[in-house]
C-alpha cells in the first residue's frame, strides 16, 4: 500500500473527501517527525512505539578504495511494534 491508496482507503472508511483525509494525514505525519525531531516518543496503543536511538560515532571503510573513514554520530528514527500488531500480522 502506498500513501494515495491509503489516503483512499481513509476516505472511505471515515467518509471524509480525499482532500480531508489526505490533509489529516499529512498532519498526523508531520506531527510525528516533529515529535521525533524534539526527542519525543510517539506511542500508539495497539500499533507500536516511534522513537529516536542514538547511533554513536564509527571507523567505516569506503569500499571503492578500502581507505578508513569517520562516520559522524546521528539519531535515528526507530519503530517497535506492538504485541497486538505483530499478532494480528502472523495470523
Amino acid at each position: 500500500m502506498n500513501k494515495s491508496q491509503l489516503i483512499d482507503y481513509i476516505s472511505l472508511s471515515a467518509d471524509l473527501s480525499k482532500e480531508k483525509s489526505k490533509a489529516a494525514l499529512n498532519a498526523a505525519l508531520a506531527q510525528i517527525a516533529l515529535s521525533l525531531a524534539c526527542g519525543e516518543e510517539v506511542m500508539l496503543p495497539g500499533f507500536g512505539v516511534f522513537k529516536i536511538s542514538p547511533r554513536a560515532a564509527r571507523t567505516g571503510r569506503n569500499p571503492a578504495t578500502g581507505q578508513p573513514m569517520h562516520i559522524a554520530a546521528a539519531n535515528l528514527p526507530t519503530f517497535k511494534a506492538s504485541g497486538q500488531l505483530k499478532e494480528s500480522c502472523n495470523r
